[in-house]
C-alpha cells in the first residue's frame, strides 16, 4: 500500500528547502541535535548537503537513559559527514537540578523534561551562533503527536516533516547513512529500554500504511477496514493517538475579544510584512 519514496527528488526538494529557509531568516549556522538514530542522521546528512559541513553545529545530548552505542553512533555520524563544530553534553546534571527544585518526577514527566532540556540547549547554541534549530521529527511522529510539546517539537524548521518513518529510512540509505543506523529501532530514549514501537503498540510500517491511507489516499476508516489495510484495533490505536495529541500541532487557543485575533491578524498581515521593503 505504501509506495517507495523517490529518494532523489526528496533530496533535491529538502536541501533546496533548507537553503531557502536559512536565506529567508538571514541565518548562517544550522544547529542539529544528533542522537544516533535514523531521523537525526538523515537531517544531519541533508543539512550538510544543503549548507556545507562548515555551517552545521551538531549537539549530542545523552542522558543516563542513552545507550553508549547511540553516543558512539552519533559521534561517527558527525565525523562521517565532515562536521567539525560539535559538542557532547550529558544532560543528567540539568535534570537533577529540576528534581531538586520541583521534587521527584514520574517517569513520563522526567522524560518530557529531558526533551525540553535538549530543546533549550539547542536554542542556547543557536542564539550564540546566530543560527536556526533544525528539527528531526518525521511525518509519522508529527501526525501521531509522538513527540514532546516544546521539547523535540520546539524547532525552527522540520526538513523531514513530510516523510513517513518508512520513507526516512529509505532516504537515509540513499544519503549514505550506515544501514545499522538507518534500520535501528526508533527510540526517544526518555527512559532505559525505551522503544517507540513498543510504546505505540504498532510497527512504524503499519502506522505508515494507516496514515498514508487516511492522508494521502483519503480513505475513510471503513474503507481501510474493508480493504484490510489494518485491523480495527490497529486503526483505533492510530486514530486514538492522533485525537489525543492533536493539540501539539496547533497554536495555543486564544479567546476572541477584539475584532481581529492574533492568528487572523497574522494571516492578513503576512503579505504586507513579506512585501515590505
Amino acid at each position: 500500500m505504501l509506495p517507495d519514496l523517490d529518494v532523489r527528488q526528496a533530496e533535491v526538494r529538502i536541501t533546496s528547502f533548507i537553503r531557502d529557509q536559512f536565506a529567508k531568516a538571514n541565518k548562517e549556522t544550522a544547529v542539529v541535535g544528533v542522537s544516533g538514530g535514523v531521523d537525526s542522521a538523515t537531517v544531519l546528512a541533508l543539512t550538510v548537503k544543503a549548507l556545507g559541513p562548515e555551517r552545521v553545529h551538531a549537539m549530542i545530548l545523552p542522558s543516563s537513559a542513552t545507550p553508549p552505542k547511540d553516543v558512539e553512533d552519533a559521534k561517527e555520524l558527525v565525523a562521517s559527514f565532515g562536521v567539525k563544530s560539535w559538542e557532547l553534553i550529558v544532560i543528567d546534571p540539568i535534570l537533577d537540578s529540576f528534581e531538586r527544585t520541583l521534587g521527584r518526577m514520574s517517569k513520563v514527566a522526567k522524560g518530557n523534561t529531558m526533551a525540553r532540556i535538549r530543546m533549550a540547549s539547542l536554542y542556547v547554541r543557536a542564539y550564540e551562533l546566530k543560527g536556526l534549530v533544525v528539527g528531526t521529527g518525521d511525518k509519522s511522529e508529527l501526525l501521531l503527536g509522538y513527540f514532546t510539546k516544546y521539547g523535540d517539537g520546539g524547532v525552527d524548521l522540520l526538513p523531514i516533516g513530510d516523510l513517513y518513518k518508512t520513507w526516512v529510512r529509505q532516504l537515509a540509505l540513499h544519503l549514505g547513512v550506515p544501514e545499522e543506523i538507518a534500520m535501528k529501532p526508533s527510540s526517544p530514549r526518555l527512559w532505559p529500554g525505551h522503544l517507540a514501537e513498543e510504546e505505540i503498540g504498532l510497527s512504524y510500517r503499519k502506522v505508515d500504511e494507516i496514515l498514508y491511507s487516511l492522508v494521502d489516499l483519503g480513505m475513510t476508516p471503513d474503507e481501510i477496514l474493508e480493504k484490510k489495510v489494518a485491523s480495527l484495533e490497529e486503526l483505533e490505536k492510530v486514530i486514538g493517538m492522533m485525537k489525543t495529541n492533536m493539540h501539539k500541532l496547533l497554536p495555543p487557543p486564544i479567546p476572541k475579544v477584539s475584532k481581529v485575533t492574533v492568528y487572523e491578524a497574522l494571516e492578513r498581515l503576512s503579505k504586507v510584512v513579506n512585501n515590505f521593503p
